[in-house]
């Protein structure tokens, strides 16, 4: 088969290209891409657990483990004890990381808008629609 027939090769790449282009932009903030996710759950959804955060990454825990560690390193996000559950550790985003927020934001769009400005709005939603269709049957 060749080469651009192959999913797996024409995900990477694609995959690889975007992850280049944000890991770039987003230096300026001494971020990765995955610290991204991270901070966008948690701007999203308010203090989470690391295995909600997993979950919503679609990370395993020891993944989210070395990606907290380096975050609290950075200052960027903060790991307390739940009072009420002394097992359970919370995670919430920092000052310095909620004082980034709107610059990183602006970030992504202006990735969005790159990578996606050759494609029609309903191309555009085919290719989230399908591409969340192949993450769902990974999950099968």
């Amino acid at each position: 088969m060749e080469l651009k027939h192959c999913i797996n090769y024409l995900l990477s790449a694609s995959q690889n290209t975007v992850f280049q282009y944000f890991s770039q932009k987003l230096s300026d903030y001494n971020i990765t891409p995955a610290q991204y996710g991270v901070l966008n759950c948690l701007w999203g959804n308010g203090d989470l657990t690391p295995k909600q955060i997993g979950k919503l990454l679609l990370l395993e825990a020891s993944s989210v483990s070395g990606i907290l560690d380096r975050m609290q390193t950075n200052k960027l996000i903060e790991r307390k004890i739940d009072p009420n559950n002394r097992r359970t550790i919370i995670v919430s985003a920092t000052k310095k990381a909620n004082d980034m927020r709107c610059a990183i934001e602006a970030i992504v769009v202006d990735m969005n808008n790159k990578f996606l400005s050759q494609l029609s709005d309903m191309e555009k939603d085919k290719l989230r629609s399908n591409l969340q269709k192949i993450i769902e049957i990974g999950r099968k």
